[in-house]
């Protein structure tokens, strides 16, 4: 049980008081005005990425490195100091706000929450919804169910929240683009792509080859570059010293105009993956300059 301490301000109290009764209360964006990389992209960590520390453990991180937004999973513990609560759309109000001040206090935006199921339940979606609303979330990241999309056609643009299908690796529902073109086909432009390039690369898919399919549903990614193509057990590495030719990648997403969210989901060394994690991040800074000098 999440539990207040004495040293919460009153006025803080107050804020729990009315997200505790005010069901849709949105997250206010941090006062940073967070900046975007070149290219109009932004870029920000996957908090599965750190699954050996708490949610507040990975906001932390993230800001070491940096950058400014966090895409958050369902489960992950919310705190040290809170090792029995779990940060997800499962959660009370009261430690959704604890979640919200945390992120302010670091100047990091919640931009993404995933991978998390849909299906036909329309009361268990909109849970997650509501979730995404009361944080100020742009994008659910999922692997839907077949036969949802009518009604998820209806939530997203009731709630003005973007779901992205991610691809897991082979033989999982969407592992290949063209089953995501697929079920998205006839559906809402908020409906597209999370695109995990590393998971194409185990599922033998040339990430390059599946950016270009998906060109106008790349919603999100998940950004990986693999020590080899084509091998289940492949492990991540730093972005640009692997098999996906991440130059190449960030180049097709420039032509093709993308705007939005990389998240970095390093599943590797995972206790010490800081300073690998820092060297992928510089050379996609440095490549997005020379993609998009003077931005």
């Amino acid at each position: 049980m999440f539990t207040l301490r004495p040293r919460c301000s009153s006025a803080f109290a107050v804020l729990l008081i009315l997200a505790a009764t005010s069901p849709l209360v949105q997250a206010e964006k941090p006062d940073c005005s967070c900046p975007e990389e070149p290219c109009g992209w932004k870029l920000g960590m996957q908090a599965y990425s750190f699954n050996r520390y708490t949610f507040f453990e990975a906001i932390d991180k993230t800001a070491s490195l940096g950058m400014r937004y966090i895409e958050a999973y369902p489960g992950q513990k919310l705190s040290p100091d809170q090792p029995d609560v779990v940060f997800s759309h499962d959660a009370s109000d009261e430690v959704l706000e604890a979640a919200r001040a945390k992120l302010k206090k670091a100047n990091i935006e919640l931009v993404n929450y995933g991978v998390v199921g849909l299906g036909s339940d329309e009361a268990a979606n909109r849970k997650v919804f509501d979730f995404a609303k009361k944080m100020g979330i742009e994008t659910i990241v999922s692997d839907p169910q077949p036969g949802c999309f009518d009604l998820l056609d209806r939530l997203t643009e009731e709630y003005g929240i973007n779901v992205a299908i991610h691809n897991h690796p082979k033989p999982s529902k969407y592992w290949d683009p063209e089953k995501v073109l697929k079920a998205v086909a006839g559906h809402s432009k908020r409906i597209g792509a999370c695109a995990d390039t590393g998971h194409w690369m185990r599922s033998g898919i040339q990430p390059l080859d599946a950016l270009r399919k998906l060109e106008g549903r790349i919603i999100s990614l998940h950004f990986k570059d693999l020590n080899q193509f084509g091998v289940r057990s492949a492990h991540d590495v730093p972005w640009g010293s692997g098999k996906a030719d991440v130059h190449a990648l960030l180049a097709e997403l420039k032509r093709q105009g993308f705007r939005g969210v990389f998240s970095v989901e390093y599943e590797h060394n995972w206790t010490n993956s800081l300073p690998e994690i820092s060297e992928g991040a510089d050379y996609f800074r440095k490549v997005a300059k020379e993609l998009c000098p003077g931005k």
